[in-house]
Formats: structure tokens, sequence, C-alpha cells
């Protein structure tokens, strides 16, 4: 078994799940790089946002997150799902 480490460029699109505090309406899916906003409140907590969605570089997942602080969105995490592979890569 291969344990070496994997390297992980930064300029290939990727899926992510970021949680902010917060309600955030669906209505900023377009501004947020079409991301799927989705909101809950469990009972006795503060309201939980979370993004999921696509990003064609780690360069569009900082203006995401960068939008979301102009906001006042407080961030509690942000979760890489998986890399999409390169057209142009020999080896996917």
């Amino acid at each position: 078994m291969d344990r070496s480490p994997q390297y992980l460029p930064f300029d290939l699109p990727a899926s992510y799940r970021i949680r902010v505090q917060g309600r955030l309406s669906a209505s900023y899916s377009v501004r947020l790089d079409v991301m799927v906003i989705t909101a809950r409140q469990p009972a006795s907590q503060l309201p939980v946002s979370t993004l999921t969605g696509e990003m064609r570089d780690q360069a569009a997942l900082l203006g995401v997150l960068n939008t979301l602080f102009d906001l006042g969105l407080t961030l509690l995490n942000v979760e890489r799902l998986s890399a999409l592979p390169r057209a142009d890569d020999p080896n996917p």
C-alpha cells in the first residue's frame, strides 16, 4: 500500500462544502459561484448554512470565502469533497 503524500493542486476543479454560522438565503447562490445553499437551525442553536458545489480552482473558492466574509458570516468549516480530473492529465 502506497502511503506517500498525494499532491493536491490548487488550480484544478474540485467540489467543496462550506459551513457558516447564520442563515444565508438561496438567492445568494449566483453571487457565490452557483453553490447550492441549505440552511437549518437545530433546536436551541444558532442557524447554520451549508454551501455545496464545484469550484473551478482555489482562486474561485477564495472569492466565495471573501464574499462570505463581506456578508459578516462566521466560517465554521471548509471541506474539499473531491477533485475533478483534468482533461489533459495522462494519469487520472
